[in-house]
């Protein structure tokens, strides 16, 4: 799986959490705050971890065992939260504006695909001055349609063909299971990185992992 990778990428996805920013603090703390305030006994802050990349309305109920009505009310009152203290306590992983700059002069088009609400992805980029990297901002949709890893990768691969690019030879940048599921759905390779919130085990199925921005930027550049 560590092997080198020698082909030539026509675009390239990339997840948000975890991948381009480490946005647990913030995340957690809403996580936390959304417990707390329906009442409901406060995981671990490792506990935590395991819910930053699926949907939280899946994790709600797969991992808190709460109803669908009771993961909906949990998700806007997170949602609220987050926006209002969390959604910038991030920051951006050493090496990965260095990638960006590199695919940017490359030609390279990229695209984010995240399953953060689409809106709320978009205003986090252009916090972090990011959004003018990006051909395509994907995301889940405010009206939860649009959530699994798998409906936001085939957004990004047709808005990224809409716009002219060749999606022919993409692949996916994560950290998670849930990367590499959401990818393969489309028949695209994902490569995990290392830096990220998955365990290792997680990157079965990826065709590379990487422990570094400036290995990731070999396997993609060459």
């Amino acid at each position: 799986m560590n092997s080198v990778v020698s082909r030539t990428w026509s675009a390239v996805l990339f997840d948000l959490d975890g991948t381009i920013l480490d946005s647990a603090p913030g995340i957690i703390d809403a996580l936390t705050d959304t417990f707390a305030h329906l009442g409901l006994p406060v995981p671990s802050r490792e506990e935590f971890m395991a819910y930053i990349g699926p949907p939280l309305l899946a994790s709600f109920q797969e991992r808190a065992g709460m109803t669908e009505v009771q993961a909906r009310e949990a998700l806007t009152i997170y949602r609220k939260d987050y926006r209002r203290d969390g959604a910038f306590d991030s920051a951006i992983f050493p090496g990965i504006l260095g990638l960006l700059d590199s695919l940017r002069d490359a030609g390279v088009p990229l695209a984010l695909a995240t399953s953060k609400p689409e809106d709320q992805a978009r205003a986090i980029l252009a916090h972090f001055d990011l959004t003018s990297y990006f051909t395509v901002i994907a995301g889940a949709s405010e009206d939860d349609s649009r959530t699994s890893k798998a409906h936001v990768v085939g957004h990004a691969l047709d808005e990224l063909q809409q716009a002219g690019a060749d999606i022919s030879r993409s692949v996916l940048i994560g950290d998670r299971i849930y990367d590499v599921e959401g990818a393969a759905a489309h028949n695209l390779p994902t490569i995990i990185v290392e830096w990220g919130y998955g365990s290792p085990a997680e990157a079965v199925g990826a065709i590379a992992t990487v422990y570094s921005a400036d290995r990731l930027r070999e396997l993609l550049l060459g």
